[in-house]
């Protein structure tokens, strides 16, 4: 079996892209568990619910919001968060603006990198604000 190059001492090796793809995956587990917990259990209502807090719009104004909040987010996160926002990605956003989408990537990259590295009780603190500050300040407009 090959070993891997990857353990628990350097998640925070990772490339930002890497930490994003977890990332993603990690987030929107969270909050499709959140949305059935609410009781939401049709397909479609499901789908254009998640995209409340999944959207790279979304993403980006509670990366926005999670900076603004003074001594919040530690200076690793804060280090992870910039290093996704500046990988630089080959591909493009089907409904984000460049700056939007690099935002969006840096906070799938800190959701990444917290899920990677095992730190799953920040992970949910930051996943429950980021529900809290969706559904409080009327995302869906």
């Amino acid at each position: 079996m090959e070993k891997s190059l990857v353990t628990e001492q350097n998640w925070s090796l990772l490339n930002g892209l890497a930490l994003a793809y977890v990332g993603d995956a990690a987030y929107e587990t969270y909050i499709r568990t959140h949305l059935l917990e609410k009781g939401h259990t049709k397909p479609n209502q499901l789908h254009r619910r998640a995209t409340f807090f999944v959207s790279a719009k979304a993403q980006a104004k509670l990366m926005q919001a999670l900076l603004a909040k003074e001594g919040f987010l530690s200076e690793e996160e804060t280090d992870m968060y910039r290093r996704g926002r500046n990988s630089k990605s080959h591909t493009i956003a089907k409904n984000a603006d460049v700056t939007t989408y690099r935002i969006a990537t840096g906070f799938e990259s800190l959701m990444g990198y917290l899920h990677l590295s095992g730190q799953k009780e920040r992970l949910e603190e930051l996943i429950r604000w980021c529900i809290q500050e969706v559904e409080e300040n009327n995302y869906e407009k």
